[in-house]
């Protein structure tokens, strides 16, 4: 055994493929999928996706937690969590993956995707309105962070207009910012195409419900405004989203991420005829792409340097 261990949780996920990919960059070091015991002193830094309750807090010598994935909720789940730093993960491959999934929904609804697959599948020829062109038409993001910015910048150059909202006030080239719940109802008629990829936090568990979707305009070229969740499933309130299609709230919604996962098989989302469901596959992490980074700053934080992306605890993200 060697003398430190990283600790691989992620229960469902390719475990060899991450253990090979950790292995190629932290030679020396073993990469193990269980304890030697609830007190292992072995290992200094775990690598988890929705770990057990319990399993890192009685790790004498860990040194601090990676999420494999851009969320961190999934971690806090653990109410027995050790004093340690959390760090996120922050990949220009993670990011570019969720501007893809963006630009393609954000594209498909503006260009009639959904109409067009259900006239392909009944045979029927017809284009019966003008299509507005993207500078017609306002996307906003809710949150800010990493991801919102990069989703932003590439919707620009599209020619989209932008507006976003986020917990504190942004300053982000070629949008529009609204912070804080004094800016929300500002933000919520600003926009016909919502994008939402905000952490889930006590604040934010929820949002997306009928009272939130009752605020948003619907005077834009779309008529009644379109939602796409690539964030998390907590944030939405899922018969809310089926209420809200089906007076008319909404035009449509495209679905990454859903309360319960996966998404059960006696879900209205699967049939509605006005939701896109993706299983959770926006931005899904890449052991060769991902794995040199996390162990690069555990080396660096052996060195004695500080860790980047950083979990604000308090916060929740």
């Amino acid at each position: 055994m060697s003398a430190e261990r990283i600790l691989l949780s992620a229960p469902g996920w390719d475990s060899e493929l991450w253990i090979g990919e950790l292995e190629k960059h932290a030679p020396g070091r073993d990469i193990v999928l269980e304890t030697d015991g609830a007190t292992d002193p072995s290992i200094r830094f775990a690598v988890v996706w929705k770990q057990p309750e319990g399993l890192l807090s009685s790790l004498p010598n860990l040194k601090a937690i990676f999420s494999l994935g851009a969320g961190v909720d999934h971690i806090f789940k653990d109410t027995t969590l050790p004093d340690v730093p959390i760090v996120r993960i922050v990949s220009d491959d993670l990011t570019a993956r969720m501007s893809e999934y963006v630009v393609w929904q954000v594209l498909d609804h503006h260009r009639n995707g959904p109409r067009y697959r259900r006239q392909q599948q009944n045979h029927s020829w017809g284009e019966t309105r003008q299509q507005a062109s993207a500078d017609d038409v306002t996307v906003g993001i809710m949150g800010l962070g990493e991801l919102g910015r990069d989703s932003a910048a590439k919707l620009n150059v599209l020619g989209f207009k932008v507006t976003g909202w986020s917990r504190r006030q942004q300053d982000v080239d070629g949008v529009t910012c609204f912070a804080g719940p004094e800016g929300f109802g500002d933000f919520l008629a600003s926009a016909d195409i919502f994008v939402v990829l905000l952490p889930l936090t006590d604040e934010t568990r929820g949002i997306l419900g009928l009272e939130t979707f009752r605020r948003m305009t619907r005077r834009g070229p779309l008529g009644a405004p379109v939602l796409i969740n690539a964030g998390r499933g907590g944030l939405q309130v899922e018969a809310d989203i089926v209420a809200a299609l089906d007076e008319g709230l909404l035009s449509a919604a495209s679905l990454d991420v859903f309360e319960a996962e996966p998404l059960g098989k006696d879900s209205p989302l699967w049939e509605h005829p006005k939701v896109t469901v993706t299983p959770h596959a926006a931005a899904s992490s890449n052991a060769a792409r991902l794995a040199g980074p996390i162990v690069e700053q555990m080396k660096a934080y052996d060195r004695g340097e500080p860790l980047a992306n950083l979990v604000d605890k308090s916060a929740g993200y």
